[in-house]
């Protein structure tokens, strides 16, 4: 069973981005599957993350509670016209 560096696949996985899976397992001379193989672990692995710092993370809260709002006052709305949508059928 042959093994491959791992620069080796993560070059695989650039080219196989560039040209298609099959031209990029055809050019490297390696199977097909084993190159749709890596790009799909590739995929589901978890990103490398740095930690935010302090004032990352504030923004992105106060992002999240403006957010949070909006929705709840989409959500309103709605409720609303449901509930005008639900009086006009019952006439």
């Amino acid at each position: 069973m042959t093994t491959y560096s791992k620069e080796f696949k993560e070059e695989a996985i650039r080219l196989s981005d560039e040209i298609g899976n099959k031209k990029a397992a055809a050019q490297l001379g390696i199977p097909y599957y084993t190159l749709a193989d890596w790009r799909n672990h590739s995929k589901h692995k978890p990103k490398e993350t740095k930690p935010m710092s302090e004032e990352e993370l504030r923004i992105r809260n106060l992002e999240l509670e403006r957010e949070n709002a909006e929705l709840r006052e989409a959500n309103n709305i709605l409720k609303d016209a449901l509930g005008f949508f639900a009086k006009d059928r019952k006439k």
